[in-house]
């Protein structure tokens, strides 16, 4: 299973980062959230960007580009094994950062790829 570190989570159960959260539990993946909210998501807290994890494997991404900037040497210093940039947060700065620390990037929706068994 692939460790995902979800950007932009939310308790909001209306957008597809909540969704996300619970689809990728589901599949028995484990998650970190992180977001800017308070609460928990999955049955797991929301922390803020600053506690670096060192065993992601995947971060899928459901902020916009322009508020992505702040986050790039958070992003970075993870060290994912790819990163997703779901619809509307494709960025393709911080696809070329990323590609130079051979992290794999992909324009694709965790939920698609999660429900045709492609994740």
């Amino acid at each position: 299973m692939k460790k995902t570190l979800i950007i932009g989570a939310t308790p909001n159960p209306s957008r597809y980062a909540y969704k996300a959260a619970h689809k990728l539990v589901q599949h028995g993946h484990a998650i970190i959230n992180v977001g800017v909210k308070k609460g928990e998501v999955a049955n797991h807290p929301i922390e803020k960007p600053v506690r670096v994890h060192d065993d992601i494997d995947t971060i899928t991404l459901y902020v916009n580009p322009t508020n992505q900037k702040d986050l790039y040497q958070y992003i970075l210093d993870t060290k994912p094994k790819r990163i997703i940039f779901n619809p509307g947060t494709e960025n393709h700065e911080l696809e070329e950062l990323a590609k130079k620390q051979n992290i794999e990037t992909l324009e694709a929706c965790t939920l698609v790829l999660l429900a045709t068994d492609q994740y």
